[in-house]
């Protein structure tokens, strides 16, 4: 029977409350299997939902759920379970990518990774010198993107102690960067 948690509330650091679509049978079938186990406290059928019933379940946190939070990624949903097997996404840069590893193969050393992306989720944007970095937030601070302005371009030249003009060619090369992965961005959707 497949089982889908569709999200998640913290109700405190130590309980949560799930809504859960499980399949087969009508609502409120399930009730009392889930209300068995030791780390739930409430099962609430809420509706059939298609070809299975949808269920709100109050229970302990799972480890899983602190170890992702500790990491500062985010948990997406659903989470998929089906014959003794959990699917879930990860999204996370490759260091931390590696600790959520480590933890899925010391809960179950038979874990495996069914895929990963390679490439940078934000590939598209551009990527900029250090010295552009610094000019491109000291402009966002300062309000040279503002309407109106809040400094200008003379300003931002005598705050970064540059000249006006190498200011001049470094913005426009920045602009002209962002312009260019916006549109990229934008000419790979439908």
């Amino acid at each position: 029977m497949p089982i889908e948690v569709l999200g998640r509330s913290e109700v405190d650091s130590r309980t949560m409350v799930a809504d859960v679509w499980i399949g087969g049978g009508p609502a409120g079938v399930w009730s009392r299997p889930i209300g068995g186990y030791a780390d739930v406290g409430h099962v609430e059928a809420l509706a059939e939902v298609g070809s299975g019933s949808l269920y709100r379940v109050r229970f302990q946190s799972p480890p899983i759920v602190a170890f992702y939070r500790d990491l500062e990624v985010p948990l997406p949903f659903p989470l998929r379970m089906q014959g003794g097997y959990v699917w879930w996404e990860a999204v996370a840069r490759a260091p931390q990518f590696r600790k959520i590893l480590e933890f899925g193969r010391a809960v179950d050393p038979r874990m495996r990774v069914s895929w990963t992306r390679r490439p940078p989720l934000r590939d598209h944007l551009p990527r900029f010198t250090d010295s552009q970095r610094v000019l491109l937030d000291l402009a966002l601070r300062s309000g040279y993107f503002a309407v109106p302005r809040g400094v200008s371009l003379t300003e931002l030249a005598r705050r970064s102690e540059r000249s006006k003009s190498a200011v001049s060619e470094a913005m426009a090369r920045i602009e002209r960067s962002l312009l260019e992965s916006a549109l990229r961005e934008h000419a790979l959707k439908p």
